[in-house]
């Protein structure tokens, strides 16, 4: 099984791959908190602002792991009707859970960004960035910003993926332009287990970076 050394390793990677196209109007947006690690190397290679894109997982309340969903800024959902429909979930339920994450999404934009604004993306090409897609609900919350603050082009650009789940944002032509995955392993059960080091980032860390990009 390939597995990354690291998040830093996975965004010297990406970056190459994304380097191999010039993009000098690209707005790097990393989506917290494993994203960034990625996203800060691939902003610095391409000499690109970085931004962070905040979106928050729906997990399925007895499976927090399992997402149904995510919401993101600008009031961004998107949905996993299939796991929502095979784990039951009613519309209390998911409702509570949106209701939370929101809460929870304008808490780290307040960590996160402060009182600065966004990058703007009008008429620019957006690099969305995560450390992995699993069910592809919150890569679809984050394009689905980017889109929402006028974006040419938005790019989808991760390490690593599940097959099923980028087959699904690819057949959805309106979530991203182009989507970019090193590995997409049959056989895929977590993010985590195609990395050796997979420690959690931490607020700090996040902050840090941003600070760095600017």
């Amino acid at each position: 099984m390939d597995r990354f050394r690291d998040r830093d390793e996975a965004g010297r990677l990406l970056a190459d791959r994304l380097a191999e196209q010039a993009r000098p109007d690209a707005v790097v947006l990393a989506l917290p908190r494993g994203g960034v690690p990625v996203a800060a190397v691939i902003a610095a290679r391409l000499g690109v602002p970085l931004d962070v894109l905040v979106v928050r997982k729906l997990g399925v309340p007895w499976h927090p792991e399992l997402a149904m969903g995510a919401v993101g800024e600008e009031g961004a959902t998107a949905l996993n009707d299939d796991v929502i429909a095979a784990a039951r979930i009613d519309e209390t339920a998911l409702q509570g859970a949106i209701a939370r994450e929101r809460s929870e999404v304008t808490r780290r934009v307040d960590r996160f960004r402060g009182a600065r604004p966004p990058v703007p993306l009008s008429g620019r090409t957006a690099i969305i960035v995560d450390d992995g897609v699993a069910t592809g609900a919150t890569a679809r919350a984050g394009c689905a910003v980017a889109r929402l603050r006028g974006a040419a082009s938005v790019v989808l650009a991760v390490p690593v993926g599940a097959p099923a789940a980028l087959r699904d944002l690819r057949d959805l032509r309106e979530v991203a332009d182009e989507i970019i995955c090193l590995h997409e392993p049959p056989g895929f059960m977590a993010v985590g287990m195609h990395y050796l080091d997979f420690r959690q980032v931490e607020d700090a860390e996040v902050g840090r970076l941003l600070r760095a990009g600017r």
